[in-house]
């Protein structure tokens, strides 16, 4: 070995020494640990800030922000509960300034927000709750649009899938709501974990799940609202029908019977929910909204298919089923639109919950349509 050679030898296994050493200390100051979920269901949440005036917890468990103190080390921290078991986002009001835990890596996928999530799983397994069954396969997958370039979907495959190539199965495509991503069904509304459980107890039937972005971006504004407005439909519909579909009937081993087919959604993509089923009654058998964005004076327009011939709307559709919150902001507006679906005579299953436009609600309600779908 030459000089020069033997100069960086030496020279990388000094580097690697000093990473070494690095990696097995702690970086000065204090070692924060957050969230820290404790055996009686309490939470502590701690944030080194020592130059903050200061620090409140905002979770969606508390009515109202919780003020948080600092300690000599700079360290701002507050126990709170015991809170119900669930899956919660929460952030911190830094001198006025939201934030996410930055020692927390189970971050709340939204374009309008940064939060993080902190799950209390309590003494007895949830529905959303990892447990050790058989678990499905989620893929991050694209898909190409020529007016909006790559789009981004989720996929959830049941277990089994990839072991048994010639089985096919039933699909739902679930719609996340306004400023969520294709990732917050998964991330936040833990869809692939209900199915897994579901279907191990025999309460759901194995079905492939679609997850797509809900927003017709770049044509489409990002600040342009809600999913629901009548815009983004439009060009949402057009990839829905002309690109997504396509791409899902031709990669997956999906039926390809309208009784097959589901499509569930909340809030904005709730609203985006209801327009493509419900306009498309030889597509989708089951249609199911969670707190559905709406607007009452666009029922008619919205629901023209469907108000069109409520005899025919009852007979093509297996399920119409609607979910939403005693709390919700939209539940004045759900609650007319129910008094239309009963005066028009059209069939529909409704759930009126606790709680508001939460996501934790929208675990229950896609808990509660996974165990009727394709039944």
């Amino acid at each position: 070995m030459n000089q020069q050679l033997l100069r960086q030898f030496w020279l990388l296994l000094a580097l690697i020494s000093l990473y070494a050493r690095a990696m097995a200390q702690p970086p000065g100051g204090p070692v924060v640990v957050s969230p820290q979920v404790n055996a009686d269901n309490t939470v502590t949440f701690r944030l080194q800030a020592p130059t903050a005036k200061d620090v409140k917890l905002n979770a969606q468990f508390e009515k109202t922000p919780v003020a948080m103190t600092k300690d000599a080390q700079g360290v701002w921290s507050v126990t709170v509960g015991p809170v119900k078991p669930d899956m919660y986002p929460y952030s911190f009001v830094v001198d006025g300034i939201s934030v996410a835990d930055p020692k927390n890596s189970a971050i709340f996928p939204n374009e309008g927000f940064q939060n993080s999530v902190v799950e209390i799983t309590g003494s007895t397994p949830l529905v959303h709750t990892l447990q050790n069954v058989p678990h499905g396969t989620l893929s991050y997958r694209y898909y190409t649009s020529p007016e909006l370039g790559q789009r981004p979907v989720v996929v959830y495959t049941p277990p089994g899938y990839e072991a048994d190539t010639k089985a096919t199965y039933p699909v739902l495509y679930l719609l996340h709501g306004t400023t969520d991503l294709e990732e917050t069904w998964t991330k936040v509304g833990r869809a692939n974990i209900i199915l897994d459980n579901l279907i191990a107890q025999g309460k759901a039937k194995p079905m492939i799940i679609v997850m797509p972005y809900g927003r017709a971006y770049p044509v489409i504004s990002k600040s342009s609202g809600s999913l629901r407005n009548w815009d983004n439909l439009q060009e949402f519909k057009k990839d829905f029908m002309g690109n997504l579909f396509p791409f899902v009937e031709k990669n997956y081993r999906v039926k390809k019977d309208k009784d097959s087919r589901a499509i569930a959604g909340f809030s904005g993509g709730g609203g985006e929910t209801l327009y493509l089923g419900l306009n498309n009654p030889d597509l989708f058998s089951w249609v199911c909204g969670f707190a559905p964005g709406m607007l009452k004076e666009e029922f008619d327009r919205n629901n023209a298919t469907a108000f069109a011939n409520p005899a025919q709307t009852n007979q093509r559709l297996k399920l119409f089923w609607i979910g939403v919150g005693k709390e919700d902001m939209l539940y004045p507006v759900i609650n007319d639109y129910l008094k239309v679906l009963d005066e028009k005579k059209i069939i529909h299953e409704t759930l009126i919950s606790d709680g508001g436009h939460t996501w934790m609600n929208c675990k229950l309600y896609l808990s509660t349509i996974a165990q009727k779908l394709f039944k």
